[in-house]
């Protein structure tokens, strides 16, 4: 349902039937049912916000009445057989009645069906680019470098470029590298120098930005794909092998090179920061020149005609988000970046995704958000929370040395310094910790006076354990006169033994 919803929201946007196929990944065909049905449905994108995926799914997707399927013609084979002497649509369309008998389409879906595949095949136009329509995005072949200063390594950067469709306003970068990290924030900082967003993005099909590559239904990078939700535009990655979907920025990158990459080829950077400045006073020079076709420079177009019809950058600034497939392990943690962080317990053996920020980690299932952490950078150590424990494991976590002493005061200093004792012998402390809340829950069968006593008996005797204050109270020892051998300190006087008055 993620997907329907992208959909609606698109449509909300005005796009196209086929720009959301292209953006979402989806067919034409399941573009248009899933409009259709949220017509039919009478749901508007304010109604469609509020509910749920279950909620959603309802309403468009209904249980079927009967289970009649409507099987549609292939297209293709139509074409083949009207290529041949006497075959029209309308035989064509009596033979398809005569194989599929009941839930057969009728003679006009069936020629629009036809007609709107034909209308795709083999078309070359001229692109018209409309104001604040359309940015378009790439890298440059070709790329400057910088010096390392410690070892005078010369480094190879890669150089951004984006265009605007209908003023070519342009603007440039130099980035480390071509990985998600510098993609998406090269995005966010051209949009925050067009002072505005485009209706929509087009890329190249690269890694970085689209996840499967292919001409009717590329995958968009899921946090490339947040951006653009973020900014409210869309992602429509030109087609693989067809350099004239994105005509405006190959000729931008060609201009880029001949005007900030050819006039850089006798200066020498030492860091990216230095580059960048000296790029950014070249473009400021490419897009105050006046181009010869239009007696105007970039920066004019962009003034006179596109500034206006940007939407407006949100409020706040992207925050780049990684995200992760993840399963969670049986003690309900998911790792990332060699770091453990809890999930709700029930999600145990599920697949999540994790979206992890400089400062926060977030889980989240089927949509929900089901977890958030402070990210920790401490390889091999857990963040575990409260809530996502199970109520045994929460009671368990409650046990520390420090609230078992404490509820062994409540009854008495003698139980608190057994349980103390207890503590502090055993090899770890929650070896003790059964033992000690055994001991604190006898005053259930006895009273505190009695569990007072025979924790004294136990201390004078030597015993430190559950089994010897549960023997005492038994048998009722902790009546009996206390062992003259109780005694904290002895003073032995003897001949061989020094005095204090010896070390003086």
């Amino acid at each position: 349902m993620r997907k329907t919803r992208e959909i609606l929201r698109l449509k909300e946007l005005k796009r196209s039937h086929r720009q959301i196929a292209r953006a979402t990944g989806a067919g034409t065909a399941t573009v248009s049912e899933a409009v259709a049905r949220a017509r039919a449905a009478q749901l508007d994108w304010a109604a469609i916000t509020a509910m749920s995926d279950a909620e959603l799914e309802a309403r468009l997707y209904p249980k079927p009445a009967s289970g009649i399927e409507r099987p549609l013609p292939d297209p293709a084979t139509l074409d083949i057989e009207l290529r041949k002497t006497g075959v029209t649509l309308r035989l064509l369309h009596h033979e398809y009645l005569e194989h599929n008998g009941v839930g057969a389409y009728g003679y006009t879906q069936f020629c629009a069906h036809y007609n709107g595949w034909k209308a795709t095949q083999l078309l070359t136009m001229r692109q018209i680019h409309r104001a604040g329509d359309k940015l378009f995005v790439d890298y440059s072949g070709k790329k400057p470098c910088i010096i390392d200063v410690a070892t005078g390594e010369r480094i190879e950067v890669e150089l951004f470029i984006a265009v605007l469709g209908a003023s070519n306003y342009t603007y440039a970068e130099a980035t480390r590298s071509q990985t998600v990290p510098d993609w998406v924030m090269s995005h966010v900082r051209a949009l925050e120098y067009f002072h505005g967003v485009p209706a929509a993005i087009v890329p190249d099909q690269l890694k970085s930005g689209v996840t499967r590559s292919c001409r009717y239904e590329p995958g968009v990078q899921r946090t490339y794909d947040e951006l653009a939700q973020h900014y409210d535009t869309v992602i429509f990655p030109a087609r693989p092998l067809h350099p004239r979907d994105k005509a405006k920025v190959e000729v931008g990158v060609q201009i880029a090179q001949r005007w900030i990459l050819a006039r850089l080829r006798h200066q020498t950077f030492f860091s990216l920061d230095e580059l960048n400045d000296r790029i950014a006073e070249l473009l400021e020079d490419l897009n105050t020149r006046v181009m010869h076709r239009y007696k105007a420079s970039r920066r004019d177009l962009f003034e006179k005609l596109e500034r206006s019809a940007l939407k407006p950058l949100p409020a706040t600034r992207f925050s780049y988000g990684e995200w992760k497939k993840a399963r969670v392990h049986i003690d309900y943690h998911v790792v990332f970046d060699d770091h453990f962080y809890s999930a709700p317990y029930q999600l145990v053996g599920e697949e999540v995704w994790i979206r992890a920020t400089g400062l926060t980690i977030e889980l989240f299932h089927n949509n929900q958000r089901v977890g958030s952490h402070r990210r920790s950078y401490h390889r091999g150590r857990h963040t575990t929370s409260d809530e996502h424990r199970s109520v045994l494991h929460q009671k368990h976590a409650e046990w520390t040395p420090e609230r078992i002493v404490s509820w062994a005061k409540s009854i008495g200093e003698n139980t608190a310094r057994l349980v103390e004792k207890i503590l502090i012998e055993r090899k770890h402390p929650e070896h003790g910790y059964r033992s000690c809340l055994g001991i604190i829950r006898l005053d259930r069968k006895y009273t505190r006076e009695r569990l007072e006593a025979a924790c004294a008996r136990a201390l004078a005797v030597g015993g430190r354990s559950y089994t010897h204050v549960e023997s005492i109270l038994r048998n009722g020892l902790d009546r009996a006169e206390l062992p003259k051998a109780d005694v904290e300190t002895t003073s032995i006087d003897h001949e061989n033994v020094r005095g204090s008055d010896y070390y003086n």
